[in-house]
């Protein structure tokens, strides 16, 4: 415990100087592994790590929705998505900002990107509500939101990285994340409500919705199709998790030039943009495999579950730990980062802590609410200063608004997470029923 703590003290400090996480991580990982093992012990740990990793096949994935998502992102389709959900709530007040919501989530079903869909949404949300007077707290605090639900709506990359992870079954993880994804959705669009209610000069009064044109509703049909044929193949037993991630990009890339919106510079830069942040999530996943190797041998997984032990905590009273854990870290380190710092050490703890009889006695069910509850936090970390990964992509496309403003905005919407988190884990019942636990 000691050995490790001292670690993870080593490896904040690397972070905190800026080292690049995926480098603190295998610097910290491969150094303690040679103090305990030995130098040539660990450089074996580390080129298998390396190795095993760029090998293997389940990450594919990853760069495939990617591309995906980034094909969407360039061919207009979103602006469809603002367009249909426009029609819904735009005789509402704050009708602008809850369109934007559901287009966000309605885009990060088909992207599995928050930071693609926050920075897509943004270009094409952000003119239509200056245009009709929003405050651009509101705005920008519901395109920041919105976003976050790429994380967590199937094809979640997350998601994905978490199976793999854990060796848990992605197809379930999916399909944990539909009812908290549209809870969260809910929960967004009654938190523009209270706002709009409790402050009126943060939105304009009703107004008529804009005219939906051709290519808006090929727009909203396209992405709808896409997310059934990836969900029914999947679920349907045409194809796996992995397959579907192929099966996807290639459907995106027909729907695109299809629609029309898909240029040759698009493709190319939408290949670009994939292989930058592949070889970026790559290199994080290899420091967090090195990292997690060193803190295993340690021994820090069976001390945390001794000292649970020893202190008599129940089974929720350890997540409601863990999920005040998280809160801290999303203050200081972004999404991906958390994500493979922490379940390599927290996920082994889950399978011995007593839930009692109901739903959570199966250890798969409580991994798969785990991973949910842990997605949620890290949704909360996306919009959480000083860090918010999601407000920095929208400043960096929005620099004429300040972070202050930002961060007033996306306060409406943190409250409404805190709620849904409760809820997740107060009722488990939400991310396993259509699990079927």
């Amino acid at each position: 415990m000691t050995i490790s703590l001292i670690a993870l003290a080593i490896l904040l400090a690397l972070v905190f100087l800026r080292v690049p996480i995926a480098f603190a991580m295998a610097l910290v990982g491969g150094a303690g592994f040679a103090a305990m093992r030995g130098v040539d012990a660990a450089g074996s740990m580390v080129g298998s790590a390396v190795f095993e990793t760029g090998m293997n096949y389940s990450l594919s994935v990853v760069p495939l929705f990617i591309f995906m998502g980034n094909v969407l992102a360039g061919s207009g389709i979103a602006s469809g998505l603002f367009t249909g959900a426009d029609r819904v709530f735009g005789r509402m007040r704050g009708g602008l900002a809850m369109a934007t919501i559901l287009s966000c989530g309605g885009f990060s079903a088909v992207c599995g990107s928050s930071l693609a869909t926050a920075a897509t949404m943004s270009k094409v949300a952000m003119p239509s509500m200056r245009r009709f007077g929003y405050h651009d707290s509101l705005a920008t605090g519901a395109i920041a939101a919105g976003g976050t639900l790429g994380i967590l709506i199937p094809p979640s990359v997350i998601m994905i990285i978490f199976g793999l992870l854990t060796e848990s079954d992605i197809g379930k993880l999916f399909i944990a994340g539909i009812v908290p994804g549209i809870l969260g959705i809910g929960l967004y669009l009654v938190a523009v409500m209270v706002a709009v209610r409790l402050k009126p000069e943060l939105a304009p009064e009703v107004r008529k919705p804009v005219a939906m044109k051709r290519t808006d509703i090929v727009g909203v049909l396209a992405t709808l199709a896409l997310f059934i044929f990836i969900m029914v193949g999947i679920y349907g037993g045409f194809f796996t998790p992995i397959e579907a991630a192929g099966m996807g990009a290639a459907a995106a890339v027909v729907i695109a030039a299809a629609v029309g919106g898909l240029r040759l510079k698009a493709l190319w830069g939408a290949l670009i943009d994939a292989a930058i942040a592949s070889a970026m999530i790559f290199a994080i996943v290899i420091g967090a495999e090195i990292f997690g190797n060193f803190i295993t041998f340690a021994g820090l997984p069976d001390a945390l579950a001794d000292l649970v032990n020893n202190l008599g905590l129940g089974g929720y009273e350890v997540i409601i730990l863990i999920v005040l854990i998280y809160m801290v870290l999303g203050m200081v380190l972004e999404s991906l980062s958390m994500i493979l710092l922490t379940v390599p050490i927290f996920y082994p703890l889950i399978y011995q802590l007593d839930f009692g009889s109901g739903i959570l006695s199966n250890p798969d069910n409580a991994l798969i609410w785990f991973a949910v509850i842990v997605v949620v936090a890290t949704e909360i970390s996306l919009i959480t200063p000083p860090v918010g990964m999601n407000v920095f992509v929208l400043r960096s496309v929005l620099p004429d608004v300040p972070l202050s403003t930002m961060f007033r905005g996306i306060l409406w919407f943190w409250v409404a997470d805190i709620v849904r988190i409760t809820l997740i884990v107060a009722f488990p019942i939400i991310s396993l029923w259509l699990v079927g636990g």
